[in-house]
């Protein structure tokens, strides 16, 4: 077996800004993701996940930059990225997108059925955060994974609104070995948390899709 190589696993920073109009109505939007939070009329948020080491322990507080992590079989690493609606926001709708690479690595590791998140992420509540799909897109060699929270929010005029982490950590299957293990060298894990108001919408499918547009 090969000598183990650091593998790196990031929460990547992209600014996604992404504003709505329908007619002559435009949405209050707002996308969150590590470093950069944009805000878009009355609906802000911002997201974030705990301090660790390489190791996956923690080390203090909360940080919108993200992590590294050296991955080894069998061990477990805290990661529990987190959406936080601003005080004075509008009632809005919350979802995050996972995105990881190395899909076709990954799916062969997998094997026969391909990557299963709950394979990797450990803690997903699904009454607090509703898994909704997945999008591949092949050329990119990525996979994207849609999560919802079950119901609208909205915080108080003078508190901001701590929402459930969408899970508490990652585990790397004891089964993986080291070949496998640098075939996913570049690993990447996106975390993108994106906000829109529920006033003017029938249901949260309907803000979604406006959302999209």
């Amino acid at each position: 077996m090969k000598k183990l190589k650091p593998i790196v696993v990031l929460l990547s920073a992209v600014l996604l800004v992404a504003a709505t109009i329908l007619g002559t109505v435009a949405y209050l939007t707002d996308t969150s993701e590590v470093v950069n939070t944009f805000t878009v009329g009355n609906v802000k948020i911002k997201l974030d996940e705990s301090v660790v080491d390489k190791n996956g322990n923690p080390t203090g507080g909360r940080d919108e930059k993200g992590n590294e992590y050296h991955l080894v079989p069998g061990q477990s690493y805290t990661k529990d990225p987190m959406v936080t609606v601003l005080k004075g926001s509008e009632e809005t709708y919350v979802r995050m997108i996972v995105t990881l690479n190395c899909s076709k690595e990954l799916d062969a590791i997998f094997a026969p059925n391909g990557a299963v998140l709950t394979d990797i992420f450990v803690g997903f509540d699904n009454t607090k955060w509703t898994y909704i799909g997945v999008t591949r897109d092949d050329a990119a060699n990525t996979v994207s994974y849609e999560f919802r929270y079950y119901t609208s929010v909205k915080p108080a005029a003078d508190a901001d609104l701590e929402l459930e982490p969408l899970f508490n950590s990652i585990k790397v299957p004891t089964f993986i070995t080291g070949e496998q293990l640098e075939t996913i060298k570049d690993l990447e894990i996106s975390v993108e948390a994106h906000a829109i108001q529920a006033s003017g919408f029938d249901n949260a499918a309907a803000a979604w899709a406006a959302f999209t547009k």
